[in-house]
């Protein structure tokens, strides 16, 4: 399930990591951009429904099936609010009650697997799309004090001493970039704002460049190309399957929020959890004071200098972790 919910993640939020910045930025030059910027930027709010369609495949289930599951897991993702004016998308929803549901719907729906007959057109999208799915928006409040709870802990190290406090958050988003709990969403939820959201902007990056060094020892071009590009989470399985991965990630987010504390990197709670994708993380860095030498320092330099230093010290002359823990595990059907 964890790499059916990896590789959906990558599928729903690529297009709009990699073109969204250039497509808003085209714009005044001509207005099919505003087309493309919307439909890159759309995609992501069909999140949910990839992923539910990918467990459903995982599970060696048949077209309709998955796209039953897909259309359960969406319902209860949380990715759309009900107000007075209709239906809005908010997002990609709850990651933790994405998988809740999936899984849900993958099991009612092995348990109903030749029991409905003839009916099974008619009651399987009622059963497993609307019922599952009425269960996942009744679970939503629950699961979503996870992300409420795991911001509050982040939130409070914003009471430290500065130096502390950033290397505390760089950690904290550095690990939770590769877990089911959305940065973006506690990045908002918190309202983390100038150091700690330009702290957490660099724990992602340099977790992303951990990832990026070793993916590109045993991954093919493309999976370390993702991961560059905004697809951290598609390594969610290896966090799972091999905890050391976190080592490295930390010793990198450790060194790399000393450079965000010297020089002075902010941010707002809408770029807290991107990092490098799109460049949003070092735009606002820039817009908010910091010289263009800061923020590449910052940014690149110390972040991916790190981890090719990290991982040469701890794969080569400790031999803490072999490349294998970066291994990619994609959805099969």
């Amino acid at each position: 399930m964890l790499a059916g919910t990896a590789s959906g993640i990558v599928i729903g939020l690529i297009a709009n990591a990699i073109l969204g910045g250039i497509f808003k930025a085209l714009i005044p030059y001509g207005s099919i951009f505003v087309t493309l910027a919307m439909v890159v930027s759309t995609m992501q709010f069909i999140t949910p429904a990839i992923i539910g369609v990918l467990v459903g495949m995982q599970f060696k289930l048949n077209p309709m099936q998955s796209v039953i599951i897909g259309a359960a897991t969406f319902l209860g993702s949380g990715a759309y609010a009900v107000t007075d004016a209709g239906i809005t998308l908010v997002g990609i929803g709850d990651l933790v009650n994405v998988m809740l549901i999936s899984g849900l719907a993958v099991f009612v729906t092995r348990y109903l697997e030749g029991k409905l007959g003839s009916l099974t057109l008619i009651l399987l999208p009622i059963i497993v799309g609307a019922g599952v799915g009425t269960i996942g928006i009744l679970t939503l409040p629950y699961v979503s004090l996870v992300t409420t709870t795991i911001g509050s802990i982040i939130n409070s190290f914003t009471q430290l001493q500065p130096l502390l406090m950033t290397l505390l958050i760089a950690v904290a988003f550095s690990i939770i970039i590769i877990s089911p709990i959305s940065t973006v969403a506690i990045g908002i939820a918190i309202g983390i704002t100038g150091l700690g959201a330009g702290a957490a902007a660099i724990g992602i990056t340099a977790c992303t460049a951990v990832l990026v060094i070793g993916s590109r020892k045993i991954n093919e071009k493309g999976t370390t190309l993702a991961i560059l590009l905004g697809a951290m989470k598609c390594m969610m399985p290896n966090l799972v399957r091999h905890p050391k991965i976190c080592v490295p990630i930390v010793a990198n987010a450790i060194l790399s929020g000393a450079g965000a504390y010297v020089f002075a990197i902010q941010g707002i709670p809408q770029t807290a959890g991107f990092g490098i994708v799109g460049l949003v993380g070092p735009i606002q860095a820039i817009n908010m004071g910091s010289e263009l030498w800061m923020v590449i320092m910052a940014y690149f330099v110390i972040p991916f200098g790190g981890a090719i230093l990290i991982d040469f010290v701890f794969n080569k002359v400790l031999k803490i972790y072999q490349h294998d823990i970066f291994e990619f595990q994609p959805a099969t059907n």
